[in-house]
């Protein structure tokens, strides 16, 4: 039997979808399809002849041949593109690269030989088991930890110190201990912050106000800074108390570790009463305190000044053993300390105006001299001798 074609039938609308969609496995279900359609057309149309269903089904082919080639051609795979070897350098290259590689090498030798390196590396080193943060005034904690080892041997087996009335000492809050300053090299404030450290029940921090010729010399200026000293102003004492810090301070100044071994033990003038001023503005008690026992670490003989200016100190010292043992002269002598910390002192009866009257000023310095000197005078009458106390 001959099957018979419609022009209809066999338009795009008679496809299945998936023939459109370019599916060709399913053509099977499309010629099921065609089949059905081809039952139920009418019967009353008239047959094609054999030549016509020939081309319809040649036309047919070619439709689904080029479907199929297109779905070929999406789902082919990329193919790489081929690998072109480099080329061998050239001579011209080959000397850049040379030249590159040589002043790499010029240039890592300059700078290892410069001195700017070794100062990074230096500060690199310095930094080492540091603080990351530290005060306005340089202290450092973790620093101070470092050397607490050597101030402890200093306080307890070399200068064997002992204290009195360290518990008079606030246990909190601001205050000022008015010392006398004696020694060629100022070890006082050193010891008076360690023993407050050792023996105070609260163990406070005392900051204290060193002299300003320490901080000229290389690493000393630093080194008092990291360990809790503070370079002597006024404004640098005033913010400490204003942080409520228990603050040391040395009215005789220079003038104290300046002086000469017949004159120890021999208050010099507490300058214009700066103290006092300090204490009346910031509502600061004071406590007199009295050090026995550093005028002997290095006893002056003499001094010479015509160097010191330009030396940046304010003297040169002669002592028995310095400048005739060199640096090793400057090593201080094992005598004994005696550290005494008098009555707490107010001036809550006066207000701060009162820093601005000079004669009280000067009356109130004095009374708390005249305090020192009798707490020095008495300590020194003490003791039996020098090196044992």
């Amino acid at each position: 039997m001959t099957p018979s074609f419609d022009e209809d039938e066999l338009g795009p609308e008679s496809l299945s979808p998936s023939v459109v969609d370019g599916d060709p496995g399913r053509t099977g279900q499309a010629e099921d399809e065609t089949e059905e359609a081809e039952v139920e057309a009418p019967r009353s149309r008239a047959p094609l002849s054999e030549a016509e269903v020939a081309a319809k089904i040649r036309s047919l082919e070619a439709r689904l041949d080029s479907m199929i080639g297109h779905a070929d051609e999406a789902h082919a795979p990329t193919v790489p593109a081929p690998i072109v070897p480099p080329a061998p350098p050239s001579r011209l290259s080959t000397r850049n690269v040379t030249a590159e590689a040589d002043a790499t090498v010029f240039d890592t030798a300059r700078e290892l030989l410069s001195s700017e390196f070794y100062l990074r590396k230096w500060g690199r080193l310095g930094m080492r088991n540091r603080s990351e943060e530290v005060d306005d005034f340089g202290f450092d904690p973790v620093y101070e930890q470092r050397v607490q080892p050597l101030f402890d041997f200093l306080y307890e087996r070399y200068f064997r110190v002992e204290c009195e009335g360290v518990t008079g000492i606030p246990a909190e809050g601001r205050c000022l201990l008015v010392a006398n300053h004696s020694g060629t090299l100022p070890y006082d404030g050193m010891m008076i912050k360690t023993a407050v450290k050792r023996e105070h029940p609260q163990h406070r921090d005392v900051r204290w106000l060193a002299e300003d010729f320490l901080f000229h010399f290389p690493f000393l200026g630093s080194f008092t800074n990291r360990i809790g000293a503070v370079r002597a102003c006024q404004e640098n004492a005033e913010r400490l108390l204003q942080q409520e810090s228990l603050t040391a301070v040395f009215p005789e100044g220079v003038k104290g570790i300046g002086k000469l071994f017949r004159e120890r033990y021999q208050l010099q003038r507490f300058g214009r009463g700066g103290f006092i001023r300090l204490s009346l503005r910031t509502r600061t008690p004071i406590i007199p305190v009295a050090v026995v026992g550093a005028e002997e670490t290095n006893p002056m003989l003499f001094r010479i000044d015509y160097l010191s200016r330009a030396l940046g100190i304010p003297y040169i010292p002669v002592t028995p053993t310095f400048p005739l043992l060199g640096p090793l002269g400057l090593l201080p002598l094992p005598t004994k300390w005696r550290i005494h910390f008098g009555e707490l002192v107010s001036f809550d009866d006066y207000g701060p105006e009162a820093a601005d009257d000079e004669m009280l000023v000067g009356r109130l310095a004095d009374q708390v001299r005249e305090s020192i000197q009798s707490a020095l005078a008495a300590a020194v009458r003490k003791r039996a001798s020098v090196w044992l106390g």
